[in-house]
């Protein structure tokens, strides 16, 4: 058995020879290819994968970042932020998500976004799940060079003001048949 720190604000997991192995693919949202392929305990948490994740890519893990659970067309959905922000303390955050919960399966995916004013945007895949002891995370594949700076975000939304326009014209346009209307009964 053999154990582990990470990190010394985040908690200590205990590797052992039963738990599997998570290879992750990290692919950075840029026009080049820049991805890293580590090998990750399956009862690492997300903060864990976080700082292994700004490590391999050469940040320091400083900046806010938070993970989203996706579906197989890279939707994003839930956030898990690096920091719990619900008032009652009972939201999510990375440290209390465990890969292997957040994870379970092969082909599972996340969106990572590291530091939100440069918005360093990855997409983060379990490839294979193995027996393979690890005794902390390794970088298992390096391509590419992460550029100087963050690849600029086109966010686009969905026109829906049109819509609500169209309704809300043709609620307002029944009242044509107000002369036919006898107010005498009400």
């Amino acid at each position: 058995m053999v154990t582990k720190n990470y990190h010394p604000k985040i908690r200590i997991f205990v590797l052992t020879k039963n738990d599997r192995m998570y290879k992750v693919r990290v692919i950075l949202d840029t026009k080049e290819d820049v991805i890293r392929t580590l090998l990750v305990n399956e009862k690492a948490s997300l903060e864990n994968l976080h700082f292994d994740i700004a490590k391999a890519f050469g940040f320091n893990g400083q900046e806010m970042a938070s993970f989203y659970r996706t579906d197989e067309d890279w939707n994003q959905g839930e956030e898990i932020p690096l920091f719990n922000m619900s008032e009652a303390g009972e939201g999510i955050s990375m440290a209390t998500c465990i890969l292997h919960e957040a994870l379970p399966n092969q082909h599972d995916k996340l969106i990572y976004v590291y530091d939100f004013l440069q918005m360093w945007t990855f997409y983060v895949e379990v490839i294979e799940q193995s027996n393979e002891e690890v005794t902390e995370t390794k970088v298992i594949l390096s391509v590419g060079e992460i550029p100087d700076q963050a690849p600029e975000k086109e966010f686009k939304a969905e026109n829906l003001s049109k819509n609500i326009d169209d309704e809300i014209d043709d609620e307002f346009n029944n009242f044509e048949s107000l002369d036919d209307f006898d107010f005498d009964n009400y």
